[in-house]
């Protein structure tokens, strides 16, 4: 077993080094689409609306940086994937960059040949039970059947906690978040872990979302965020670049409605320099002066892409706790640009 863990460990770094040899931008620019990874469908962070347009959280990451490198948000195409394909899919060159709502674990930094770019969402690993089932704590659930899917850090920290409490537990793997969704609401399962703000996504999709509770615990530390493959410095400072203006402009306040007035006024310098009215930052990616104005106006600022995809306004209600800017007590937090 072991072997084959490693063995399947390497054919990804492998396949990583090989793929990010070619020059992401380059290849997204001669292309002239962006291909990015997303869940197969989580509402709030990605999900293909009625009229089967992707819209969500993560999504609105994957349009920034096709309106900064290419000019157009929508030169997207969005290739759904689960837990067990997410890597190969990026290993394999097949998309660009993953924005699912992925862990940043030593493991997948190191071992498997990603870089990080940066963390757009704080969180933390929860549980969801019906409210008849009568629990209002995690450890009360001892012998519960749990609905877990699997290649992700959940099923590993589902383990370490039934382990540390000394209590027992049956999981019902699944692949993806319909069919947890499926499953929980049938029955097949007492217990739906995952992200915290994954079961809020899911809860809020419930014809009756108040039967059901999410539990107090959180028994890990989530952070999310989009990655590339190690060795193309280049297309990972492109990515990362692209979330930092979104967190730098609402820390800043430029937003989707005064980014061309700033753009045009300002006399703060690090928002001149964030726009492309001074200095030679663009240039510095490999791109124009305005990728940055241009990812803002389409998507909005970090506030507006959270408040709009999965704030207390919208049926998810997530509150921004952790995810506040660090000037409002949260973490979120960019280097500057200068």
């Amino acid at each position: 077993m072991k072997k084959s863990v490693i063995f399947g460990a390497l054919t990804v770094a492998g396949l990583a080094a090989g793929a990010a040899a070619a020059g992401t931008l380059d290849d997204v620019k001669a292309r002239g689409k962006l291909n990015c990874g997303v869940t197969t469908g989580l509402v709030g962070f990605a999900a293909p609306d009625a009229n089967g347009e992707w819209k969500g959280f993560d999504v609105a990451v994957c349009r920034a940086v096709a309106a900064g490198v290419l000019g157009d948000a929508t030169a997207v195409e969005f290739v759904p994937t689960t837990g067990k394909t997410r890597f190969t899919a990026l290993a394999s060159g097949e998309i660009d960059m993953l924005a699912r709502n992925t862990t940043w674990t030593f493991s997948r930094d190191v071992d498997l040949k990603f870089d990080f770019v940066g963390v757009n969402y704080y969180d933390g690993q929860g549980f969801m039970v019906p409210k008849d089932l009568g629990v209002s704590s995690a450890k009360d659930l001892d012998g519960a059947t749990v609905c877990i899917q699997t290649g992700t850090t959940t099923e590993l920290n589902l383990a370490d906690f039934f382990r540390a409490n000394n209590i027992s537990y049956e999981p019902v793997p699944i692949e993806t978040n319909a069919e947890a969704q499926q499953q929980y609401l049938a029955g097949a399962c007492d217990v739906y872990t995952t992200d915290a703000s994954g079961l809020a996504a899911t809860r809020a999709t419930f014809e009756d979302p108040a039967g059901h509770t999410l539990l107090p615990e959180i028994i890990s530390k989530e952070p999310l965020g989009p990655l590339v493959r190690h060795g193309d410095s280049e297309w990972g400072d492109v990515v990362r670049w692209t979330l930092n203006a979104l967190i730098t402009a609402e820390e800043l306040g430029v937003s989707s409605a005064n980014v061309g007035e700033m753009a045009a006024s300002t006399n703060n310098p690090e928002i001149a320099r964030l726009l492309g009215t001074e200095g030679t930052l663009g240039e510095m990616l490999g791109l124009d002066a305005d990728w940055a104005k241009r990812a803002i106006e389409t998507q909005g600022n970090y506030g507006e892409i959270f408040a709009k995809n999965i704030g207390e306004e919208t049926p998810i209600g997530l509150a921004r706790g952790l995810n506040s800017q660090w000037t409002d007590g949260g973490l979120l937090y960019s280097p500057p640009f200068r």
